[in-house]
């Protein structure tokens, strides 16, 4: 398997790879992505690749269907760096810094609105949740200030790690009802906001999120959309 190296250092924007393969689609494998692959509602990374003094430009991350190794997808079909090369992998940190941001103030959503969360999706501006409930919110104030509260508080975001075990022996932890942590793969990772000893959210998640909460910037409440007899759609903006 690719080495995550976007998992274990988050905040890294460039670091050195080697080319472990090539897709049949044209996708470069590196043996240590710093590149975070789209899953769980967040999009793949951007970035480029350097080498011998040649660029190409990545225009997405993905992970390969056969193999499940992390791949980066070319902007354009360009000759790729061969097996076996040194390369400096680069994000496109800015985009991907907004997407960390978003991502962690879904978490802070699904706190303020505490109903199962049935669907998500990610972009550099805006984020949604899906929530299984049958009328939409209508303390629409209340839940941005409840939201920028949080953020105010500047709360750690930390990371912790479980067995599948205790994760079965502690159902409350899933707040998705459509998309179930991964297992077969070892310990399940946690994403914690707030104390050890009084934690403002718990659940388990595989994406990229910022260090602290004041690191979010103020949060505005976007639509609420019905989607179902039993569906809201809530989204959440960056930039107050």
């Amino acid at each position: 398997m690719t080495g995550e190296l976007y998992r274990t250092e988050t905040y890294l924007r460039d670091a050195p790879a080697r080319v472990a393969a090539h897709t049949p689609e044209g996708g470069v494998i590196l043996d240590n992505s710093l590149f975070y692959p789209t899953g769980g509602g967040q999009p793949g990374d951007s970035g480029w690749l350097t080498w011998d003094k040649q660029e190409l430009t990545i225009a997405t991350t993905v992970r390969d269907r056969d193999s499940g190794r992390i791949a980066l997808v070319p902007a354009e079909p360009r000759p790729l760096p061969p097996v076996g090369a040194f390369v400096k992998q680069e994000l496109d940190w800015d985009r991907r810094h907004k997407h960390m941001r978003v991502h962690t103030a879904l978490h802070l959503l699904s706190v303020v609105i505490p109903h199962p969360v049935t669907g998500g999706q990610i972009s550099a501006t805006h984020g949604r949740l899906d929530f299984n409930m049958p009328d939409a919110p209508q303390d629409r104030e209340e839940l941005e200030e409840a939201l920028n509260h949080f953020v105010s508080l500047d709360a750690r975001v930390s990371e912790d790690w479980i067995t599948e075990a205790e994760l079965d022996a502690a159902p409350e932890l899933i707040k998705t009802m459509s998309v179930a942590p991964p297992r077969g793969r070892g310990d399940i990772r946690l994403i914690r906001i707030g104390e050890v000893q009084d934690p403002i959210d718990l659940q388990p998640c595989g994406g990229t999120h910022v260090a602290r909460t004041g690191e979010i910037g103020g949060l505005r409440l976007g639509k609420i959309e019905k989607k179902g007899r039993l569906n809201r759609r809530v989204y959440v903006h960056l930039g107050g």
